[in-house]
């Protein structure tokens, strides 16, 4: 039901005026300054004025009279044939002068009003008048739809404004209707057009009356205001200012502010609103806390979070679909992927189900940490639940096979997208094009360019970027050169990542006296080499040994004002370290420790690395442990760098143990980490650690080297397992002879 607005009387309600620019109305709201009314003016409400129309003569009278009475006699006649012979002698004010004589039958008002339309428009006031009617038959439908009327055809007689509409609108409410729910009609239609002003001062004006508009109205114009430009400070400044003009708000508008607050940052300020809710006799429901709860997902505070979901829970209040996900969604962001599915285990449990936004979510975020068998699993579980996939959900998974290599899945994904009648666009073509130039298919991602072509889509400069770095990373610097030109030629400008492809491209192909010179052209043509170019060149110098010209770029580097990335430091310790400079970079590393650069698992893997090869296992132990104490997490290289390591120096305890570690954490050991393991096992005469290796690594459908197949093809032999032992034997000629003869013929 409508909440009406209400009429105050002269000692109950305090006026705010608005002074706005003169203004046509069709542009973007102005406010200005508010100023309260003094006392004086405050005490007295003006009046609505008394109806007076322009007074017939008497021949209009009596031809007034006379279609008045036919219309009344013959009211079941269709009005076009009544009123045919009297069709050109009718004028607009015959209209008002009839409808005082009607009035009392709505269904002939709005006849004659229809009929009198199609002849010519009406005039403002036969309008005014026919919206009374309307809202006091309570036909609302009618009165909007002649409000709508006003903004599709605003000059209904010649020159009309807001203000006259209202104006008029004002003159013929004391006869017509005296309804005050026409004005909220009035004022939801200026804001639902986003007319801002002109209902800004339609609420102004009508409290000179006396009317104050509807809650639903207030609500409607404070969402609406909220959504502009600038529009969440100006909903609170709407909220506080009729809040002292007397409106009395409610849960909704109480949203609608901690909304704003969020959208703004405020989010401490939003917390605290919602807590003075109850205060003030409004109850916070599931929309505020959700609300709230999105504001903190956004600023990654999940601990505020749990704790106003507990808050939540004990007053009864269970969350919503918009709970669920804002939280599965800082999650993701998060890397916390086996939380997330938690909290979507939870959601499901309590009858939320979630939809293609939240599996979209979920298969971003599984692809983010490399998981793509979490991937596989969150399409089939949507599918399974008859949950539909949208674009954006086809083009998340086309990116996370990309990113992860599996482009041959990403593609049948594309085509399934394109079969179910979704069409790819720039984004999706050049993802799938730069999955096959990363995986090497160069072909096959110009094959995907002319298709795209084909389908009307123009490539942009990121696909070409895309191409270009495919081009270089399989050797062919020369091609990639060429398609530069292209690019050139069509009118598309290479950004620094394109450049940065093409530099990158000579490094690998060791042409570092290109590289360089290409770097210093970038310079002239006004781009700046960034963080990545350094980089690059830096690699390019450490790899080759000459760290002196490396430590020069990286002083150039901070020169320039260009910030060192992480991955700039992994360079510089990676080739401290394959020059057998460890010292160095241990002294690397204690200075950004010292300087509050947070090494990586890379900066560590680098020493841990270097240190097993010189079979130093308690330095890189001592490196290990100093990485944990740092807080970095240990990757799957480390592990496995690590174990080799351990069981090249015959410590199997240790390296069972952190085999196991990176067991709990989902990181999987390499074949050669698996051949170190089981070789070492078998040597201490561990035959049990060693088999549950080697059927661990068979299940995965691993390949053991020769000499571990032959051990346990033995083993079962002697054993009496002939079955085993025969199937050993195919597998070891299928897995290395097959394998090793077909290496050596590529």
């Amino acid at each position: 039901m409508k909440r009406q607005p209400i009429i105050l009387s002269a000692y109950c309600h305090q006026v705010f005026s608005c002074y706005l620019h003169s203004s046509s109305s069709r542009g973007p709201p102005s406010f200005l300054c508010f100023s309260r009314f003094s006392s004086s003016w405050s005490s007295g409400v003006r009046s609505f004025p008394d109806y007076s129309s322009k007074k017939p003569s008497v021949k209009d009278s009596e031809f007034v009279h006379h279609i008045s009475t036919i219309l009344k006699q013959r009211c079941s006649e269709p009005l076009r044939r009544i009123l045919k012979p009297i069709e050109t002698k009718f004028r607009p004010d015959h209209l008002i002068w009839v409808l005082m004589d009607i009035r009392n039958d709505y269904r002939l008002v709005i006849n004659l009003f229809d009929w009198s339309c199609i002849r010519r428009c009406p005039s403002l006031e036969a309008c005014c008048i026919i919206i009374h009617l309307a809202v006091a038959a309570n036909d609302l439908n009618m009165a909007q739809k002649l409000f709508h009327d006003f903004w599709t055809r605003p000059s209904l007689d010649g020159s009309t404004s807001v203000s006259q509409f209202l104006e008029k609108l004002i003159y013929t409410y004391k006869d017509w209707g005296s309804n005050p729910y026409v004005f909220d009609i009035f004022f939801q239609t200026l804001t639902e057009k986003g007319h801002l002003d002109d209902a800004r001062q339609l609420f102004d004006k009508m409290l000179n009356y006396g009317v104050v508009l509807s809650l639903d109205s207030c609500n409607l114009f404070l969402s609406r205001i909220s959504k502009d430009i600038d529009g969440p400070q100006m909903s609170l400044k709407v909220f506080h200012e009729l809040t002292e003009v007397g409106i009395q708000w409610n849960t909704t508008s109480y949203n609608i502010c901690i909304n704003s607050l969020c959208q703004i940052g405020k989010i401490k300020e939003a917390h605290k609103l919602l807590l003075q809710m109850d205060l003030r006799g409004c109850f916070p429901d599931v929309v505020s806390y959700s609300t709230l709860i999105n504001g903190y997902c956004i600023e990654g505070e999940f601990q505020v979070v749990q704790k106003i979901v507990e808050d939540m829970l004990q007053k009864g209040l269970k969350p919503n679909a918009f709970t669920f996900n804002s939280i599965i969604l800082l999650l993701c962001k998060t890397g916390k992927m086996v939380d997330a599915e938690k909290v979507l285990r939870e959601m499901i449990s309590q009858g939320v189900f979630p939809d293609h936004v939240v599996y979209t979510t979920l298969i971003n975020g599984f692809s983010k940490i490399g998981n793509v068998d979490s991937v596989f699993r969150m399409y089939d579980e949507m599918k399974s639940q008859n949950v539909v996939p949208d674009f954006v959900t086809y083009t998340a998974l086309v990116c996370a096979f990309c990113q992860n290599g599996k482009v041959a899945e990403a593609e049948r994904f594309f085509h399934e997208m394109r079969n179910i009648g979704l069409k790819a666009d720039e984004f999706t073509y050049t993802t799938l094009i730069d999955g096959y130039c990363k995986a090497g298919e160069i072909k096959k991602a110009f094959s995907i360019h002319n298709e795209m072509i084909q389908m009307g889509l123009y490539p942009n400069v990121v696909t070409y970027t895309a191409l270009v770095d495919g081009l270089c990373k399989q050797g062919e610097v020369d091609t990639a050169n060429e398609l530069l030109h292209e690019v050139c030629q069509k009118g598309l400008i290479p950004n620094i990542y394109t450049w940065n492809a093409l530099l990158n491209g000579l490094c690998q192909s060791g042409n570092i006296v290109h590289a360089v010179k290409l770097m210093e052209d970038m310079k002239v043509g006004g781009i700046l080499p960034d963080a990545f170019t350094y980089t690059t060149l830096m690699d390019a110098y450490c790899k080759s040994g000459k760290m002196v010209m490396a430590h020069q770029l990286l002083d150039e580097m901070l020169q320039r004002g260009v910030k060192p990335t992480i991955a700039t430091f992994n360079v510089l310790m990676n080739g401290f370290c394959i020059s057998g400079m460890l010292e160095d970079g241990k002294k690397l590393l204690d200075w950004m420790l010292e300087k509050g650069i947070k090494p990586n698992a890379i900066t560590y893997n680098s020493l841990v690395k270097q240190h097993c090869i010189r079979n130093d296992m308690r330095a890189a132990t001592q490196i290990y442990r100093g990485m944990c104490d740092q807080g970095v997490v240990p990757d799957e290289n480390i592990y496995n760098t690590l174990i080799r390591g351990h069981c090249k120096a015959r410590n199997m305890k240790e390296a069972w143990f952190l085999h196991k570690e990176m067991a709990e954490k989902g990181f999987n050991l390499t074949v050669e980490t698996y051949n170190a393991l089981i070789k070492g096992f078998i040597k201490r005469k561990k035959y049990m650690e060693a088999r549950e290796l080697f059927e661990e690594m068979r299940k995965k459908e691993l390949s053991a080297d020769k000499e571990i197949y032959c051990t346990f093809t033995d083993m079962n032999y002697e054993e009496g397992n002939i079955d085993l032992t025969l199937a050993l034997c195919d597998e070891a000629v299928e897995r290395c002879l097959i394998n090793s003869s077909e290496d050596g013929k590529t």
